[in-house]
């Protein structure tokens, strides 16, 4: 392994920390992985306790699904792979959707739910997306209208490596419509589940809600950390 190569997985490492919301156990990167659930406490009163529950349960059948894929994935006759049909290929298919799912609801969790939500105008995640955006104010608007045109899916706020600026993306069915490099920094859950028990069809309403909790200091180290990477890719 090169000193770059080294430097990139270091730099990823960071990017998340040990605990953010799953922890990862690999030997090395041709080893089949396990991953573990966190428990998440959310505070908000924004989203019931019914909401909370069976979000949270259903964050962990991605973590339960994915690493039974990882273990078949193990098995999988390699040889037998073909486009039209093979069980590497639906195994694989799998394997992102789940990855996807569980880490998409792990960041989601832990950037929401902060009712004393601040970002001030001197912090490095505030100057960035005005730098990107032209305003804060274009950023948030540019990231509803994500949220709003999502099916199924995810609105995000990623850095991406190959442009080296953040941008909002609609990311559907958990791995459509997402550029190549792009590190998230800010998710929201666009899918029914997050929202139908409590807010119905008023996605908008929704939207708000949780925009107004987002929690900034976790926000703030996601963007500090992705920088890592960037300046490590240039």
């Amino acid at each position: 392994m090169t000193d770059f190569d080294k430097a990139i997985r270091k730099a990823i490492r960071e990017s998340f920390g040990k605990n953010t919301n799953i922890n990862t156990i690999k030997k090395n990167l041709d080893e089949a992985y396990v991953t573990q659930a966190k428990k998440f406490n959310l505070t908000t009163e924004l989203l019931s306790e019914k909401n909370k529950k069976a979000h949270q349960e259903l964050f962990e059948k991605y973590v339960d699904t994915l690493n039974r894929v990882s273990a078949e994935l193990d098995g999988a006759n390699r040889a037998d792979a073909n486009s039209n049909h093979s069980t590497f290929r639906s195994l694989k298919i799998d394997e992102t959707f789940n990855l996807n799912g569980a880490f998409l609801h792990g960041l989601f969790f832990e950037n929401i739910s902060d009712p004393q939500s601040q970002l001030t105008m001197d912090s490095l995640t505030f100057m960035r997306l005005e730098r990107d955006f032209g305003t804060f104010d274009a950023w948030q608007k540019d990231f509803i209208a994500c949220a709003m045109s999502a099916r199924s899916g995810w609105a995000v706020t990623v850095y991406n490596t190959f442009l080296n600026r953040y941008m909002n993306v609609v990311c559907d069915l958990q791995s459509l419509n997402v550029p190549f490099s792009a590190h998230p920094v800010i998710v929201l859950d666009m899918w029914e589940h997050s929202y139908y028990r409590d807010y119905l069809n008023d996605k908008k309403a929704y939207i708000f809600a949780m925009m107004k909790e987002l929690d900034w200091d976790i926000v703030e180290k996601r963007v500090k950390n992705v920088e890592k990477i960037g300046k490590v890719l240039k």
